[in-house]
């Protein structure tokens, strides 16, 4: 317990940067997952077929694979680089990397929630002229998010536990970073194990509980 007293600064620093990667990850990867799911559903077969590649082959790759490619190859090899701060720059490679694994199951999610929207009211859309964006804008993907809260949710909370893998992106001012430094140092200390754990089930659990009320709130009777 002294040693969670002693290094809880410390870790209370790195786990600010989980939440805040937590926070632009989830917005940048709805935004993503709400343009792969309109490209899946498109009537032009090159972006169908481009969003369903895309979507298939970042569902099956590990997310470490997907950090250290977007540090090696995009930072390192190609020069995209955010900052000319290391460990700001880092901290966007990583936030980039992630937007892009979990936009990947956000899409999955949306298209879920599309097939529950009744077909006819796809056809009478375009039967008054609505062309297939506004359609998708104004009647199928409102009612497409609102059937999908909790597993939506549920991808939120998977993607704040990946914030843990951040190392493989070269970023370590994260929590699990500083806690193997921690242990590096010091030994395994299970208090600070599960301070750690603690701390990430505050997180969590709040979403979980959040978008579980949302969705029987939002819930369409058919």
């Amino acid at each position: 317990m002294d040693e969670l007293i002693k290094y809880a600064p410390d870790l209370g620093i790195g786990f600010l940067e989980n939440v805040k990667l937590s926070l632009v990850a989830a917005v940048v990867s709805l935004i993503l997952g709400t343009v792969l799911v309109a490209m899946r559903l498109s009537p032009t077969p090159v972006l169908r077929v481009a969003g369903t590649v895309y979507v298939n082959v970042v569902r099956n790759t590990p997310l470490t694979l997907v950090l250290a490619f977007s540090a090696l190859g995009l930072s390192d090899q190609l020069g995209l680089v955010f900052s000319q701060t290391p460990l700001t720059n880092s901290f966007w490679v990583v936030a980039m990397g992630l937007s892009l694994y979990t936009a990947a199951f956000v899409c999955e999610a949306l298209r879920a929630g599309v097939n529950t929207v009744p077909m006819g009211q796809a056809e009478a859309a375009r039967a008054i002229g609505l062309t297939f964006m506004q359609s998708l804008r104004m009647i199928i993907l409102p009612q497409a998010f609102r059937t999908v809260v909790a597993p939506l949710g549920s991808v939120m909370i998977a993607m704040i536990k990946n914030t843990t893998v951040a190392t493989a992106g070269g970023f370590l001012a994260d929590a699990a970073a500083t806690m193997k430094e921690v242990f590096d140092t010091t030994g395994a200390s299970i208090p600070i194990f599960l301070g750690i754990v603690l701390a990430f089930m505050a997180l969590t659990m709040p979403v979980g509980f959040f978008t579980g009320w949302l969705s029987r709130r939002l819930a369409v009777v058919r």
